[in-house]
């Protein structure tokens, strides 16, 4: 296909892949003929993948994230269904990146078309292709739009509630305007999820003035860090790829979780557990103090801490990222209190990963802000297209006691 052309489609489902030689973040929008959302409900993506009428696939790092819509079941005044892209690495724009929208059969996965929208450049968010409604008739369309702002400004265009942005979010820039005279201005995608309460990379909040001695902080906008210039203190959402010299950390690395008692004295029991998922999110095991080793032994647990007291980690899990099974994309490291003492009890929480052969500290993540909750999503690793593992902090509160409770919410994470 190109710029502005369409095509009736002869099935009541299609699925719309969005492949790139880097990780995407794919949405889709249901719009009205206004061309704007109805509520945030309307906006589909990883952490709320599923809608009336239209569902989010991930492809987890090892193939393309999906948009499937079920023309049947979509709602009575949505018009159009936009299928949005913009990279995953935060601050990428779509320079030397060719994106290709293949859109399939969803019941037999035969081709319909492709779409490769030409001449991107420095465009950090696109709206690819959108299945629209004509005279009764549902038809696919190439649009190709990009937005120099992002998807946060796409998203503002189109009615999605964006809370707590930087004040810099304004209207959308568009770059190009859309090839054909068709219908109304494309849909909208969003950003990660700073917004909707989702993951991945979001804009990071401001990093506080750190003292001279202090390790580097990753720098809001600043893009994907790696661990070069040595250990690196995190903030809450931002991400750090596990490369070293420009070749990925395919070695032994740990997790280290501690905390103190709590505030009043008394004794607390955090368990901390890594979550272990496959391509599609699928929960694979969980690896915690009843049971000990998963995965053949690649993620192995320390034991329980029943106190928090004693300097150092309380609980340390040992992961060898290159005798992971294949499928084996996406971990999520969590911390619990089994006693029901709240995290707004506990005195101090962190979580370091640290070279296993070297014992040198990579990369540090302390909790601030804590939450009355017994639950806590303190980072997750994710392996990109390249082989290579990046580590986000997180820092959401979730209620639950046990490692059972997190595992919906650690793939919602990812």
């Amino acid at each position: 296909m190109t710029p502005g052309s369409n095509l009736p489609l002869n099935t009541a489902r299609v699925t719309v892949d969005v492949a790139a030689p880097v990780r995407l973040d794919v949405s889709g929008l249901l719009l009205t003929a206004d061309g704007k959302v109805r509520s945030d409900a309307d906006f589909i993506f990883y952490n709320q993948p599923s809608g009336p009428g239209v569902t989010y696939r991930s492809g987890g790092g090892s193939a393309p994230d999906s948009i499937t819509v079920d023309t049947a079941a979509v709602p009575p005044g949505i018009e159009r269904i936009v299928v949005t892209a913009s990279p995953d690495a935060a601050g990428q724009t779509f320079q030397g990146v060719e994106p290709t929208a293949t859109v399939r059969d969803a019941v037999g996965g035969a081709v319909i078309a492709t779409f490769t929208p030409p001449q991107l450049g420095s465009e950090t968010a696109l709206v690819v292709v959108e299945v629209y409604q004509r005279g009764g008739a549902w038809k696919v369309r190439a649009v190709g739009q990009g937005y120099a702002d992002g998807l946060a400004g796409i998203a503002t265009d189109f009615g999605v509630s964006v809370e707590d942005e930087p004040a810099a979010v304004a209207a959308p820039a568009p770059v190009a305007p859309p090839a054909p005279p068709a219908p109304p201005a494309p849909p909208t995608q969003h950003a990660p999820s700073p917004w909707l309460g989702g993951p991945t990379t979001p804009a990071a909040p401001p990093v506080p003035q750190a003292a001279p001695s202090a390790p580097p902080v990753a720098a809001p906008g600043a893009g994907k860090i790696n661990l070069d210039k040595g250990r690196v203190n995190l903030q809450k959402n931002q991400t750090v790829s596990l490369v070293k010299g420009g070749r990925p950390l395919l070695s032994q690395v740990k997790m280290g979780l501690g905390w103190e008692p709590a505030f009043r004295g008394r004794d607390i029991d955090l368990d901390a557990s890594v979550i272990a998922y496959g391509p599609q999110r699928n929960h694979l095991d969980s690896c915690y103090f009843g049971k000990l080793s998963i995965l053949n032994g690649s993620i192995k647990h320390s034991g329980d801490n029943l106190t928090g007291e004693g300097a150092g980690d309380d609980e340390v899990i040992v992961v060898d990222l290159g005798r992971l099974p294949a499928d084996a994309t996406g971990l999520v490291f969590t911390v619990n209190s089994f006693s029901g003492q709240k995290f707004s009890e506990v005195a101090k929480a962190y979580c370091r990963l640290i070279d296993a052969a070297s014992g040198e500290e990579l990369v540090r993540f302390d909790l601030t802000g804590a939450e009355p909750q017994t639950g806590v999503m303190m980072a997750k690793l994710i392996k990109q297209f390249t082989g290579e593992w990046e580590m986000t902090a997180l820092g959401d509160f979730v209620k639950s006691r046990t490692v059972r409770g997190m595992v919906k919410p650690g793939s919602q994470a990812l």
